[in-house]
């Protein structure tokens, strides 16, 4: 800690901004986030009360509810992939959250990601996109080292639409291959079969290191209804493959219990057996301390609009313990910001863009505007996600750009050239790194800062995310861009073929504006969650706190030895001898 400068940012609240901006301001997010709660109300309901209530008759619970009982009593559940084919019908059917929830929990004290299939949607069923996503959450724990919780309740494919979940890369058995690198990198993991567990699906829990049985579970290779077609045997799915076949005869199974409340229980007492987490130790003498200023004043302080711009600083105040943080090289590539701040006691990178108007460096005098990325700009944050990477600390990406530079000055300065110096750090960082899409996430700006395709472990979203190649204006005038002059004004003066060049152009703007809705995104898994601005710093806290949790696979140096102390150095000594 002595080592490592944090020092006070922000302000508070009334010297950022004025009562009645910050009003505004929060009455931007205000209708987002009521739109964004109901949506998740709406996905929580799953089919409704009906299905709750047949899965109660069965003296079962849903799977939401044995979410809860598996958890610390009190903990926070961190859903993902809440939105996942949100709005899309099959046929005359929804699939709330695929059919399947992927959680983050807390059980004793340790975190876990939470596989569970939803047994209020066609009685667990894998739509379309279901094993993608279910394959994104062991990727994560594997990433992580979490250990991996199965509560398989399924009933199989959702036959009418097996065709766009069976057969790729990522189909339904991809899932099983998931199983078995977790299980070679030594990740526990621990299933619990509530039902049914239909033809391949068997598999998921198979592969797990410790399999139980409720006695209304069975796990079949194919279930009685096609045993009776194909042998004309009538013979129930019980009797096929549930716990006594399969704890007594095959050993397919491990342990027998009564019901999901034993069963619960059983997978709690497992996870208190591991190891423990690593991140008191990493902490040492530090106890995770709330930012000096309140997170949830974010929506009044950063603009939903995003052409508004705001202190990138204020944002990071309120993320960091007790708003303490350690800018690096801050006088080089001044629209960005990189530096280290603790999160829940933990020490974490930040990457960040600057808004606003910043000082031109190639232009003493003149200013150009943040959001975007500039040659030192890009040479700082891949300086600093390399020596993260080397010290073991998580990144943190907090995006809100617009892109690169463009030009023939940005060609002259080779931005082609560091722009695939970035890229190729974060291609090759192990360090855990995570990305949050604040508002703008535009073209290759998105890729740069860690985008999903650069895979970090986990990308969230907030309402007023917007993720594109361009804006919609901006590229209905590139569309268009033969029929307007240089004030991007339409040339011709036929009125027939004017009306069809504004009205494409409208329509183009319209269609894009559509697609960088954040809820297009979740559904189709181009992004992981929307969540609250005011519930980030919940979030970072998280995430951190998982990286630090396994030890011994990845390097963590101490405070002292940090590369990021000789970019400091190095960077003081080049500022004194510009001073001579």
């Amino acid at each position: 800690m002595a080592f490592v400068k944090l020092t006070p940012v922000g302000h508070s609240r009334e010297s950022v901004v004025d009562d009645l901006t910050f009003r505004e301001l929060r009455a931007g997010y205000a209708e987002l986030e009521a739109k964004l709660e109901a949506r998740r109300a709406e996905v929580r309901e799953g089919w409704g009360e009906k299905y709750a209530a047949r899965v109660h008759e069965k003296q079962k619970m849903t799977t939401r509810e044995r979410l809860v009982a598996l958890c610390d009593e009190g903990s926070q559940l961190f859903e993902v992939g809440t939105f996942v084919n949100y709005g899309e019908q099959f046929g005359k059917l929804t699939s709330p959250a695929a059919g399947v929830i992927t959680v983050f929990g807390r059980v004793h004290g340790r975190l876990c990601v939470i596989i569970a299939n939803d047994n209020t949607v066609a009685s667990g069923a894998w739509w379309p996109r279901t094993p993608e996503k279910i394959q994104r959450a062991q990727g994560i724990a594997l990433k992580l080292r979490l250990p991996t919780l199965y509560l398989v309740d399924c009933s199989g494919l959702y036959l009418p639409e097996q065709r766009r979940s069976f057969s790729g890369q990522r189909g339904a058995g991809h899932i099983f291959k998931m199983n078995s690198l977790l299980s070679d990198a030594g990740v526990p993991q621990v299933a619990g079969v509530f039902g049914d567990c239909i033809a391949g699906g068997g598999y998921m829990p198979l592969i797990s290191d410790r399999v139980y049985m409720t006695e209304q579970a069975y796990m079949v290779i194919a279930g009685a209804a096609l045993i009776k077609g194909a042998k004309s045997t009538k013979i129930t799915s019980l009797d096929i493959g549930g716990p006594e076949v399969h704890v007594h005869q095959s050993g397919c199974a491990d342990v027998r219990v009564p019901d999901d409340e034993t069963l619960l229980a059983c997978m709690r007492r497992d996870v208190a057996r591991l190891p423990s987490s690593a991140a008191d130790f990493y902490r040492g003498d530090a106890q995770p301390i709330e930012p000096l200023y309140s997170p949830r004043e974010l929506t009044g302080i950063v603009p939903a609009d995003h052409r508004q711009a705001y202190d990138a600083l204020e944002l990071v105040a309120r993320l960091t313990d007790q708003s303490l943080f350690w800018e690096v090289l801050p006088d080089v590539g001044t629209e960005m910001i990189c530096g280290v701040g603790r999160v829940g006691g933990l020490y974490a990178g930040f990457i960040l863009n600057r808004q606003g108007l910043v000082d031109d460096p190639d232009h003493p005098g003149e200013v150009r505007a943040g959001g975007a990325l500039y040659r030192d700009g890009i040479a700082k944050i891949s300086a600093f996600s390399r020596a993260c990477n080397s010290d073991g600390l998580p990144i943190l990406w907090l995006q809100d750009i617009s892109g690169f530079d463009i030009g023939a000055e940005a060609e002259r300065h080779g931005l082609l050239g560091y722009g695939s110096n970035l890229i190729y750090t974060n291609s090759t960082n192990t360090t855990p790194m995570f990305t949050v899409l604040l508002r703008k996430a535009s073209g290759a700006g998105y890729y740069a800062m860690a985008g999903l395709p650069y895979d970090p472990v986990l990308q969230l979203s907030t309402p007023a995310s917007r993720l594109s190649v361009m804006e919609g204006r901006t590229l209905a005038i590139a569309t268009y861009n033969t029929k307007l002059d240089d004030d991007f004004e339409i040339l011709t003066q036929d009125p027939v073929e004017r009306a069809a060049i504004e009205k494409g152009m409208r329509d183009t703007q319209t269609r894009i504006e559509a697609d960088m809705d954040p809820y297009v995104a979740a559904a189709q898994m181009d992004t992981d969650e929307i969540i609250p601005l005011g519930e980030l710093r919940a979030w970072l806290e998280l995430l951190v706190e998982a990286s630090y949790q396994g030890y011994g696979y990845r390097r963590v140096k101490n405070s002292r030895i940090w590369s990021l102390h000789d970019l400091d150095a190095l960077s003081r000594a080049v500022a004194r001898g510009a001073a001579r």
